[in-house]
């Protein structure tokens, strides 16, 4: 199920928990759509022709690019590649973004037919102390119109653990969700990257530290009431209703290959890696001169097995024993032997064949996961 993501790096203004590469300055955003167009055509045959099953442009912020530009990079696509008919294609997008006449050109004049919308909260508090560009009542606005263009496959972003965020404005934010019927929800806890302006927040006292007893409670919340609303929890952080799935997100959970274009953008092909600059002004200039600015790793059997099990662990079907025994007998002793602890200690459950975490579990699943690496 190969797939085609797409990086434009631009924002209308600086999140301070995002640590993705974009710029805030939207200058160059022609000759970005040029660099991009240029680089599909130097990487259409990565994939060796395999057919697409879902187009996914990300950022940064794609829902700043009008309209032409738009056609032009889908034209672009589907003249280099076999896209399916009935393949995925997602636009993330801001509340603010998706006015009626964006929603209008999107249904008219691209494939696009999946919203990928980053609410965050719909609490002007907590959009305040993130610095997201809308507020929310936006928020609300966006759902309405994108569900009235005719947009039924929508998913929403949704942060929890910020100080901002109360126990109860996060089963608000929830019911919220719920009661609009999204059929898939992307919820994060809220982390301090470094190099991030929340980080430099809270290494001076600005702001105060993540709260984990307090983001624990909060997912174990969103873990019951999905459930109980009747959505299933498919990845640590995703929840869909049934046969709702990101067909994208899935294809890199399941380390199926994928084509990325833009700065900083990876690709991977089974076997090899490789990822692009993370600097606008390079990546243009690069591209100007027919050339992809990008490094390369070759995969040890070693690393290939971590990546599976840090992917896998985190969706609900788990680790496959029989895919591990694809990389070496002696990775499968050494996967059972660590993950005796925590079948122990019941953060872990073997199902036929399957490692999974249990709901206990998947409040440590990062540790489970970095336990079972072979370092």
């Amino acid at each position: 199920m190969p797939g085609l993501y797409l990086h434009i790096p631009f924002c209308k203004q600086a999140c301070h928990y995002c640590d993705f590469h974009f710029s805030t300055v939207l200058k160059n955003k022609d000759a970005m759509v040029e660099a991009l167009v240029r680089e599909l055509e130097l990487q259409k045959n990565y994939l060796d022709g395999a057919q697409l099953t879902s187009l996914y442009f990300g950022g940064g912020t794609p829902s700043l690019l009008d309209t032409h530009e738009m056609v032009l990079l889908f034209e672009t696509i589907q003249r280099l590649h076999n896209v399916a008919p009935d393949a995925e294609i997602t636009l993330e997008a801001n509340p603010d973004d998706l006015s009626e006449a964006k929603l209008a050109d999107l249904r008219n004049y691209t494939p696009v037919n999946r919203l990928s919308i980053g609410i965050q909260s719909f609490a002007d508090e907590d959009l305040r102390w993130m610095n997201r560009a809308h507020h929310a009542e936006d928020a609300h606005a966006c759902l309405r119109r994108s569900l009235a263009a005719g947009f039924s496959d929508i998913s929403i972003d949704l942060i929890y653990g910020a100080p901002t965020t109360s126990h109860e404005q996060w089963q608000e934010n929830l019911r919220l969700a719920f009661d609009y019927g999204v059929p898939h929800l992307s919820c994060y806890s809220l982390t301090v990257e470094k190099g991030t302006a929340l980080h430099h927040f809270v290494k001076t006292g600005k702001s105060a530290p993540v709260e984990e007893e307090k983001a624990a409670r909060q997912f174990e919340y969103l873990i019951e009431k999905s459930a109980e609303s009747g959505y299933e929890h498919y990845e640590i952080s995703n929840f869909a209703l049934p046969g709702r799935y990101a067909k994208h997100n899935s294809s890199y959970w399941f380390g199926d290959a994928y084509l990325g274009i833009g700065p900083s953008a990876h690709a991977f092909n089974g076997a090899v890696r490789q990822w692009n600059v993370a600097n606008n002004a390079v990546y243009i200039s690069s591209l100007q001169d027919g050339k992809i600015p990008f490094e390369s790793e070759v995969l040890t059997p070693e690393q290939r097995y971590n990546e599976y099990v840090m992917t896998a662990l985190r969706t609900q079907w788990g680790i496959d024993r029989g895919r591990v025994g694809a990389f070496g007998a002696a990775f499968v002793i050494y996967l059972d032997m660590e993950a005796q602890e925590f079948l122990d200690a019941g953060a872990l459950v073997l199902e036929n064949g399957f490692y999974k975490l249990s709901k206990a579990g998947k409040l440590l699943a990062d540790h489970v996961a970095s336990s079972l690496f072979l370092v």
